[in-house]
């Protein structure tokens, strides 16, 4: 069970949650030591998903400003807010993800204007998949 813990906190939450509240006893709070156990995974899913919205706001804005002097800083935060989804995703939150609804959110993050210029047409779809938003980078030097 301490291998579940380690590789998809989502599902061991889950589990523990529901084995929690099978058990009867007096003494403990068992229904809210459950819910707890579970906030704790549903905090792991949703740091993915804010992960995920400001990576896919900062490839937007790149897009959107090709030519703004912070398209570099944009890509770099992206990737940092790639890597962090990754460190924190488990196995059992590929289902729960809706791409759609990130980017979503991400396109009404947006902002109207960077130094005083309308941003250029992006797509009002994700283009990329959960898998594809989660890939390592290839390494250095490769495509």
């Amino acid at each position: 069970m301490s291998d579940l813990y380690e590789d998809d906190i989502l599902l061991w939450s889950e589990q523990q949650a529901e084995a929690l509240r099978r058990r009867a006893a007096n003494e403990v709070d068992w229904e809210n030591v459950a819910e707890e156990i579970e906030a704790a995974g549903r905090s792991e899913r949703n740091a993915v998903e804010s992960h995920l919205v400001l990576a896919l706001l900062h490839d937007l804005k790149a897009e959107a400003w090709p030519l703004s002097r912070d398209v570099p800083h944009w890509r770099a935060e992206a990737r940092g807010h790639r890597a962090d989804a990754r460190r924190h995703f488990s196995p059992s939150m590929r289902q729960r993800i809706d791409i759609a609804k990130l980017y979503r959110e991400a396109l009404h993050r947006m902002p109207a204007k960077v130094d005083d210029t309308a941003p250029l047409p992006v797509p009002q779809a994700c283009p990329l998949t959960l898998e594809e938003l989660l890939a390592e980078p290839p390494e250095a030097g490769q495509p």
